[in-house]
Protein backbone atom coordinates (compact mmCIF):
# COMPACT_ATOMS: atom_id res chain seq x y z
CA UNK A 1 0.00 0.00 0.00
CA UNK A 2 1.31 3.36 -0.86
CA UNK A 3 0.43 6.61 0.81
CA UNK A 4 1.67 9.94 -0.56
CA UNK A 5 4.98 7.78 -1.87
CA UNK A 6 5.62 6.08 1.25
CA UNK A 7 5.08 2.31 1.23
CA UNK A 8 3.58 1.22 3.96
CA UNK A 9 2.86 -2.63 5.25
CA UNK A 10 0.48 -4.27 7.60
CA UNK A 11 1.65 -7.82 8.55
CA UNK A 12 0.50 -9.61 12.00
CA UNK A 13 3.36 -10.10 14.27
CA UNK A 14 3.73 -12.21 17.70
CA UNK A 15 1.53 -10.77 20.39
CA UNK A 16 4.04 -9.61 23.03
CA UNK A 17 6.50 -8.42 20.31
CA UNK A 18 6.85 -4.82 21.07
CA UNK A 19 7.62 -2.15 18.39
CA UNK A 20 11.59 -2.08 18.44
CA UNK A 21 11.31 -5.73 17.88
CA UNK A 22 9.23 -5.48 14.81
CA UNK A 23 11.55 -2.32 13.19
CA UNK A 24 14.63 -4.57 13.71
CA UNK A 25 13.00 -7.80 12.19
CA UNK A 26 11.52 -5.74 9.44
CA UNK A 27 14.79 -4.16 8.96
CA UNK A 28 16.90 -7.16 8.62
CA UNK A 29 14.60 -9.79 6.91
CA UNK A 30 14.20 -7.30 3.98
CA UNK A 31 17.21 -5.00 4.19
CA UNK A 32 15.16 -1.80 4.21
CA UNK A 33 14.85 1.61 6.47
CA UNK A 34 11.67 1.80 8.34
CA UNK A 35 10.65 5.37 9.71
CA UNK A 36 7.73 4.43 12.30
CA UNK A 37 5.81 1.42 13.18
CA UNK A 38 2.27 1.23 14.83
CA UNK A 39 0.87 -2.00 16.37
CA UNK A 40 -2.46 -2.82 17.50
CA UNK A 41 -4.36 -5.46 19.41
CA UNK A 42 -7.32 -7.05 18.04
CA UNK A 43 -9.25 -9.45 20.24
CA UNK A 44 -10.34 -11.96 18.59
CA UNK A 45 -14.65 -12.19 18.56
CA UNK A 46 -17.05 -14.16 19.99
CA UNK A 47 -18.56 -17.35 18.08
CA UNK A 48 -21.41 -19.35 18.31
CA UNK A 49 -21.94 -22.62 17.00
CA UNK A 50 -25.09 -25.32 16.89
CA UNK A 51 -24.13 -28.91 17.14
CA UNK A 52 -26.74 -31.57 16.71
CA UNK A 53 -25.81 -34.46 18.39
CA UNK A 54 -27.79 -37.83 19.15
CA UNK A 55 -30.71 -36.44 18.05
CA UNK A 56 -30.55 -33.20 20.47
CA UNK A 57 -29.72 -30.04 19.52
CA UNK A 58 -26.90 -28.34 21.75
CA UNK A 59 -25.36 -24.40 21.62
CA UNK A 60 -21.95 -24.36 22.45
CA UNK A 61 -19.59 -20.98 22.45
CA UNK A 62 -15.81 -20.23 21.67
CA UNK A 63 -13.96 -17.58 20.54
CA UNK A 64 -11.03 -17.06 17.89
CA UNK A 65 -7.71 -16.46 18.83
CA UNK A 66 -6.27 -12.74 19.24
CA UNK A 67 -3.53 -11.10 17.19
CA UNK A 68 -1.48 -8.25 16.84
CA UNK A 69 -1.45 -6.02 13.74
CA UNK A 70 1.59 -3.77 13.16
CA UNK A 71 1.74 -0.82 10.50
CA UNK A 72 5.36 -0.33 9.33
CA UNK A 73 6.16 2.59 7.15
CA UNK A 74 9.13 2.53 5.10
CA UNK A 75 11.51 4.99 4.18
CA UNK A 76 11.47 6.75 1.03
CA UNK A 77 12.94 5.17 -1.98
CA UNK A 78 12.75 1.92 -0.08
CA UNK A 79 10.50 -0.88 -1.34
CA UNK A 80 9.87 -4.95 -0.41
CA UNK A 81 9.54 -6.89 -3.35
CA UNK A 82 7.15 -9.70 -1.64
CA UNK A 83 7.16 -11.95 -5.05
CA UNK A 84 10.94 -11.71 -5.44
CA UNK A 85 11.84 -15.01 -6.83
CA UNK A 86 8.71 -16.76 -7.07
CA UNK A 87 7.40 -17.89 -10.78
CA UNK A 88 3.61 -18.77 -11.71
CA UNK A 89 2.35 -22.14 -11.40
Amino acid sequence: MTIKGRIIIKPRVHLLANKMEVKKAVEKKFGVSVTSVRTMNRKGKTKQMTVRSGGRVIRTEGHRSCWKKAIVTLKDGDKIDFYQGETAV
